[in-house]
């Protein structure tokens, strides 16, 4: 699994989180520790960009 937002491995990280886009809720978005507290944006495939 990827980083939706920097596109890093997270396979060995402890800390991060996956969830349903807000806008579709069908696609996945996986962000690691660091993006999450950075908010760094995200784009779903639908379009949506979130923070």
């Amino acid at each position: 699994m990827k980083c939706t937002s920097c596109g890093k491995r997270i396979e060995t990280e402890d800390k991060w989180i996956k969830f349903k886009c807000p806008k579709c809720g069908k696609e996945e978005i996986i962000r690691c520790e660091k993006c999450k507290a950075l908010e760094n944006s995200y784009t779903c495939k639908c379009g949506f960009t979130g923070p």
